[in-house]
């Protein structure tokens, strides 16, 4: 990014109004594809590593017809005992549509198997909103008019207090994806404190390098969530117009060079309604399905998060998927990787979650703010008078961490803080 270009994005995100210069960059930047930059291309200071994934992963995506898939096909890949690429790719399609019952009988004897009746429950907390992107769909996006805020170390040791209190021992680091406002050393900071008050750390950050990983994990951070948001490059390059997010290729290589940085675990997600969900839904699992062959000794999971609604949203409209679609999705990644973790986020519906944690998933969170600075008053029911920032889109299921809990032992299955020892 050029000088004029960084500057211009950081009085943005510093301006809850945007200037006349800013209102006409965000106007050319939509209606004008010739001042965007390639999408394809690194910019200056992005790590290559030169990995063989990307192209496993998207040559397997650009063959997949799913029309072509049949009734016998999905039946076939339902009797296999082990589950191939291609035994999934039939799962994904509209052919399994008629055979959901059958998937859900199976992935439900997978997640048994593997992960017994425990339910992994762990809450974010958004530590500050200031972007530097143009995503479209985003609330944080540099040139919505939201509330700023970031928070101070004072500020986020006492949100994690109250977290801390209510029971939780797992926590999700977030911030805005912008290193002017939440630089790395801030965010291992925030990690140091995280580990005061919590037996897992995990961070959904704006991808870095690997010896920047390396350092986050020497600072506390456990594993690391990446939101490719869609492997579509078309449609990717349509909806991400500005900021270092706008480089595909370096997004898709976050999670190995995280695990090359020494995380323990990854965790991978499309944003299921940007683009064709069912081949995001294949590439987000092959994704996982090559790095975990390269290496095996790290903990992978996937995310299937849908669109949700933001502030002052104008601009996208989803491609629908429905909640069946959705279980869909999630019965054909349990019998296709039935070692992965599987989290069903707040996006979705209570009776959803509720139902899927007895099918497929395997981690659910609990206790959800997506604003700046406001646990505390969510928490309590008390307004500490203290600053907060807007959210980055609204959640579907507000239910504590103490009622999450009781819901899942209800259903028979064992809610789970955590299940990793340090010695």
């Amino acid at each position: 990014m050029d000088d004029s270009k960084k500057s211009e994005n950081t009085y943005i995100i510093e301006n809850r109004h945007l200037s006349e210069q800013a209102a006409k960059r965000k106007h050319a930047l939509e209606t004008d594809p010739s001042v965007r930059t390639n999408h394809m291309e690194y910019m200056k200071g992005m790590e290559i590593i030169n990995s063989d994934v990307c192209k496993k992963v998207m040559s397997e995506v650009e063959g997949y017809d799913y029309g072509s898939y049949t009734a016998k096909d999905v039946i076939s890949a339902l009797e296999h005992e082990k589950c191939t690429i291609e035994d999934f790719k039939a799962l994904l399609s509209p052919a399994a549509e008629p055979f959901l019952e059958q998937m859900a009988q199976k992935a439900r004897l997978e997640t048994r198997k593997h992960f017994g009746n425990s339910v992994y429950l762990f809450t974010p907390l958004y530590i500050a909103n200031y972007c530097e992107n143009y995503c479209v769909y985003c609330g944080f996006n540099c040139y919505n008019d939201i509330r700023r805020m970031k928070l101070s170390m004072e500020q986020i040791e006492k949100e994690m207090e109250v977290i801390a209190k209510s029971g939780m021992e797992e926590i999700l680091i977030l911030t805005g994806e912008s290193r002017a406002k939440s630089d790395v050393k801030y965010i291992g900071e925030a990690c140091k404190l995280a580990r005061k008050y919590f037996r897992m750390v995990g961070l959904e950050i704006y991808p870095v390098n690997t010896d920047e990983y390396r350092y986050l994990h020497e600072c506390g951070a456990d594993y690391v969530t990446v939101f490719q948001e869609t492997y579509d490059t078309v449609k990717y390059e349509q909806l991400h117009l500005a900021g270092h997010k706008r480089v595909w290729p370096y997004r898709f290589d976050s999670q190995e060079r995280a695990l090359m940085g020494g995380m323990r675990g990854v965790a991978f997600s499309a944003l299921l309604g940007l683009s064709d969900f069912r081949k995001d839904a294949l590439a987000s699992a092959l994704h996982l399905y090559f790095l975990q062959r390269k290496y095996p000794h790290a903990e992978m999971s996937l995310s299937c998060p849908r669109l949700r609604p933001i502030i002052n949203n104008d601009k996208i409209n989803p491609l629908d998927v429905h909640e069946k679609q959705l279980c869909q999705v999630l019965c054909a990644y349990r019998i296709f990787l039935p070692f992965a973790g599987i989290t069903v986020s707040s996006r979705e519906s209570k009776s959803f979650r509720d139902g899927i944690v007895k099918i497929a998933a395997t981690k659910v969170s609990a206790g959800v703010s997506t604003g700046i600075g406001d646990h505390e008053s969510k928490y309590t029911g008390k307004d500490s008078g203290a600053e907060e920032g807007d959210e980055q889109f609204e959640i579907n299921d507000s239910r504590s961490l103490e009622t999450m809990y009781r819901d899942i032992e209800n259903q028979g299955l064992q809610p789970v803080m955590n299940d990793y020892l340090y010695v």
